[in-house]
């Protein structure tokens, strides 16, 4: 029922000139949403200052404290400022336009004599938001008192912002439709300045102008101060710990604080180290157990020497402990410039999970007695498949749905934010004591933990013009953020790599990067992106960036007050080359207009190829690693494999397996064959060959005798030989004592007979799904190097030859050759390679723009000054859990995923896919959640994926929070399903395989 129209005539009740009138009915939670009975708008002001003021003792970073205090005016001013700023969040709800919205509040409002006319107010085509009401009666506010407008600017945009989205100054203006009824007219305006006044003399203030900021942060410091506002406003809005308060005199700072205080304690909320001491010189052995490397020193002393928070770009050879001397560079970088925790970002989810149990080995090793390795959150969506993260959080109370407090809607209640599902609901794992808060599990939380460990995707998502964007800054800002193989990035997601780094730099964030083999030119493209941040420039340009004169190497930046600062240092690896010896193992190579017969009868010679050379190569026993570069040729050769050596000693892992399996084998290969685990006769396998895709190529510890690679550009490629030989001291089966790398996935003839001939117009013959993969361009000056490096001698099949590869010594030569700009193919390939070049730029060209419209910032825009229009074009929500704009920031490549369920004969029993029996319609009871969601794949993606949007959820599951956006995809008992015109087949050994209704490059 809408408000009554409006008379005109103020109705009896308490005479405005008394503020306590009106502070005691304008609602800000309805009782249906407050635990049964209204909780006023000045409760609910005064209780998001109180959280504020325990954000600020408990879990703001030192860095952030010291940034406010400067902005307010001072040391211990900071925190009366950021209690204001968060409780005036909700001011726009003292108006009409939010008032008439619950009729049993409007009646009590109405009745104080606060009156507007009902039509008009309720019929707007544009409804006029209350967080848009905040800002502008904040702006009329301050303005008022004398405020600076360069204050005003700052302010209003982090009240406007406050559930997700900042919009235009323009924006924010009541609708002129509205006749000034949606803001109220004077009785209004007594009432509203009366609550701002009340508010702000509770905090400690004498007046609103004695709140006026002295320096206006800069803009990414408000974007992490709009992160932390929205946080408290989160925590108090939880009805549990925040039950409405109907009668003002029951309403006050004190209750509010002890509120506060209650809640912070029960929902077990912290900060991480807080006020870190630096590490001392046996730090690094207390912390691992082993002496540094002249390498892991450099780092640290590299972390010691910077004179503000600034940008580590570590460069170092697969092996050399990057992880550990980034960690240790962390605690030095927290100590001197007052972060409270590290965020860790790995380029897979496959990645994070061995980071995971590393960094809270580290945490426990700092030997605090505060249980800080407790506190880590492993964050992407498969890790209840970790042993580890399940260790931690099982054994508490788990719930298939939500739990704690999932967000505010548009009153500042519980429940779905905008429409947007589990994007803004909290979903997963209950946590209690000994893990990390509940509170932090929740959807869009989880950066805000201390310590994380997370794929790079989470400082992407950052980066992006999406809703929340602010929680994700907050998350960063105040920590550590340490980045590993970030020459993963390809062009699309580089650009909200360095989109994010010109932020972190804004905001003062320390960061270390890591990476085996990076391009110089991205090198320097990391470097100037963060120190323009830091200076707050639109574009900036390091004339003077000095090259590393060795390898490994450390680039030092950071801002000072004359301007960016680079330094440079380099030093000896600590083992000496392995010498790698190349070789090509030549398959043929099926062109444009081969048929399927053509291209599986090929397949099956190179399958042939590979199995007699691991017959011959370990036939003395060994450890082979087999990396392919689609997941179906993955699977052929397995099979192959499987056939000869026996299904025990072959192990397949890709990503198209389902995701308990995958984790499963992954944690087994890590077992058999990693850095630090046993010695051959140990219980390191006799015999073991891996066949894997790209997952080995990034921070897979692995150690192997023996590699056998497809073609790939050779920054990937040297990741992949990186597995080989990487522990110095193991004993290696007869045969195998030199490292030895063979190469597949291209045609024979003019790799090493460069001038011999035109096999594809010039150069050598890739599989044409490395080309649609990689790009002509790059393969082609990668075959290049390997020319130069074959010479005569054994090999396998017609045309091979054998090379030697200083490992890791010629690692930087190598990669700068094929990316950089001097010509490298020899004469007969320049036609060839030079059309692939101007191809291979164009569609870098086009990738790159294509990521614009989502970065968070547009050109032109990168040195304004508040976050006014941040959001003026925004990406669109998407359904779903989180992580639903994962596609944005990876260019759509991930395909999507399904859930593979079994329905047997012409019945209606559903299983999982491991068998376990569901009800008839899917419903799936709590201890078989995880069963269900371990049969999740990830589809190709092209035509299957797409085909995959028309799928949607058993009846059973629609509505059930961890399944309602799940895609079902049923296969009958013999595992065949159908996926639109194409068909599919999961098996538990070779995992997914589809089969297309034309011709399409399948990965």
């Amino acid at each position: 029922m809408l408000s009554e129209g409006w008379s005109g005539v103020p109705d009896a009740g308490v005479p405005l000139e008394s503020v306590e009138g009106p502070l005691g009915v304008l609602w800000g939670k309805s009782a249906e949403r407050a635990g049964g009975q209204t909780n006023l708008l000045l409760s609910h002001l005064l209780d998001t200052g109180a959280v504020a003021e325990r954000l600020w003792e408990s879990f703001l970073a030192p860095s952030t404290r010291g940034l406010l205090d400067e902005v307010a005016g001072g040391p211990g001013r900071g925190r009366r400022l950021f209690a204001w700023l968060c409780a005036v969040h909700d001011l726009g709800k003292a108006t009409p336009a939010f008032q008439y919205q619950w009729e049993p509040g409007a009646r009590a409002v109405r009745a104080a004599g606060l009156r507007w006319h009902g039509p008009t107010v309720a019929n707007q085509k544009r409804r006029w938001r209350h967080e848009h009401a905040s800002a502008y009666l904040l702006m009329r506010a301050l303005r008022r008192v004398g405020w600076a407008e360069c204050h005003v600017a700052w302010v209003w945009p982090l009240a406007a912002g406050h559930h997700g989205m900042f919009p235009d100054e323009d924006a924010v203006q009541p609708p002129r439709q509205g006749r000034g009824q949606l803001q109220g007219g004077a009785d209004w305006e007594v009432a509203q300045a009366g609550l701002l006044e009340r508010v702000t003399v509770e905090l400690g203030f004498e007046g609103l102008a004695e709140v006026q900021p002295v320096a206006v942060p800069a803009r990414a410091v408000q974007l992490h101060v709009s992160g932390l506002i929205v946080m408290a406003d989160w925590i108090a809005s939880d009805k549990e710990y925040f039950p409405g308060l109907p009668d003002v005199s029951q309403v006050s700072m004190k209750g509010a604080r002890e509120r506060a205080g209650s809640a912070w304690t029960k929902l077990g909320l912290r900060g991480g180290w807080g006020a870190l001491a630096g590490p001392g010189p046996e730090a690094f052995r207390e912390r691992f157990g082993v002496e540094a490397r002249p390498s892991q020193r450099l780092v640290m002393q590299a972390a010691r020497d910077m004179e503000g928070p600034g940008l580590l770009v570590v460069e170092a050879p697969m092996g050399e402990g990057k992880t550990k001397a980034a960690l240790m560079a962390a605690e030095i970088l927290a100590a001197r410039f007052g972060a409270d925790g590290v965020f860790v970002g790995m380029p897979t989810q496959a990645t994070s999970d061995p980071m995971f149990g590393q960094v809270r080995a580290w945490l426990q090793a700092l030997g605090r007695g505060d249980d800080l390795a407790s506190q880590v959150a492993l964050l992407h969506g498969k890790r209840m498949f970790n042993k580890e993260w399940r260790g931690l959080v099982e054994g508490r109370e788990r719930v298939g749905g939500e739990f704690g407090f999932a967000g505010v809607d548009e009153f500042g209640c519980e429940g779905d934010v905008y429409g947007m599902g589990e994007q803004g609901r909290g979903v997963g794992e209950r946590s209690g004591a000994g893990g990390p808060a509940e509170w932090f599990l929740g959807a869009k939380r989880g950066l805000l933990c201390p310590f994380v460990v997370g794929t790079v995707d989470q400082l992407l998502l950052a980066a992006t013009r999406s809703r929340h964007v602010m929680l994700r800054m907050a998350g960063l800002a105040g920590k550590v953020v340490v980045l590993d193989e970030v020459h993963a990035a390809d062009v699309y997601m580089s650009q909200f790599l360095v989109e994010g780094l010109r932020w972190l730099g804004q905001a003062g964030v320390p960061v270390v990067l890591l990476s085996a083999t990076l391009p110089p030119g991205q090198r320097r493209e990391l470097v100037e992106a963060y120190v323009a941040g830091a200076g707050s420039r639109e574009e900036l340009r390091l004339e003077a960036l000095p090259e590393p004169g060795g390898y490994p190497s450390v680039t030092s930046a950071w801002s000072a007050v004359e301007g960016p600062c680079v330094r440079v240092d380099s030093c000896e690896g600590w083992r000496p080359d392995l010498s790698v010896a190349l070789a090509v193992c030549s398959e043929p190579v099926p062109g444009p207009r081969a048929s399927r017969v053509q291209e599986r009868q090929a397949q099956q010679e190179a399958d042939v190829a590979v199995v007699d050379l691991l017959r011959a190569q370990l036939e003395g026993g060994g450890c082979a690693l087999i990396v392919r570069n689609t997941v179906v040729r993955a699977q052929s050769l397995y099979s192959a494999l499987a056939g000869v050596f026996g299904v025990g000693e072959v192990m397949l892992l890709h990503g198209r397996l389902a995701a308990g399996a995958r984790a499963e084998r992954t944690e087994r290969c890590l077992g058999l064959l990693g850095v630090s685990g046993p010695g051959v006769g140990e219980g390191r396998p006799h015999r073991l060959v891996v066949v894997a895709t790209q997952l080995a190529e990034q921070s897979f510890d692995v150690d192997v005798d023996l590699l056998v690679s497809d073609v790939a550009p050779v920054d990937l490629l040297l990741q992949r030989i990186g597995r080989l030989h990487r522990h110095g001291d193991r004993v290696r089966p007869p045969g195998l004592v030199v490292p030895q790398v063979f190469l597949t996935g291209l045609g024979g003839g003019p790799v090493e007979g460069a001038d011999a001939g035109s096999v594809c117009g010039g150069g050598p013959a890739f599989i044409r799904a490395s080309e649609v993969i990689y790009g002509r361009h790059l393969l082609l000056r990668t075959a290049a190097v390997v020319a130069d490096a074959l010479r005569p001698g054994p090999g396998c099949g017609s045309g091979s030859g054998a090379g030697v590869w200083q490992v890791p010594g010629g690692v930087p030569g190598l990669v700068a050759a094929v990316y950089g700009g001097e010509e490298l193919v020899p004469a007969g390939w320049r036609e060839d390679a030079g059309a692939a070049r101007v191809e291979w730029e164009e569609r870098q060209r086009e990738r790159a723009q294509s990521a614009v419209p989502f970065l968070l910032t547009r050109r032109g825009d990168k040195e304004g000054v508040t976050l006014a229009g941040l959001h003026r074009v925004a990406v669109a929500a998407s359904g779903g859990a989180e992580g639903g704009l994962d596609g944005v920031v990876r260019d759509g490549e991930m395909g999507e995923e399904v859930v593979l369920v079994v329905r047997e004969g012409e019945g209606e029993v559903v299983r999982t896919l491991s068998g376990r029996a569901l009800s008839v319609n899917g419903d799936v009871a709590d201890e078989l959640i995880d069963d269900v969601l371990a049969g999740t794949v990830r589809l190709p993606g092209g035509p299957a994926s797409s085909a995959a949007a028309a799928l949607g959820p058993l009846p059973g599951w629609v509505g059930h929070p961890r399944l309602r956006y799940a895609r079902a995809l049923v296969l009958d008992g013999l595992g065949w399903g159908e996926l639109g015109e194409h068909r599919v087949h999961y098996d538990d050994v070779l995992g997914l395989t589809v089969e297309l209704a034309r011709r399409w490059p399948v990965r």
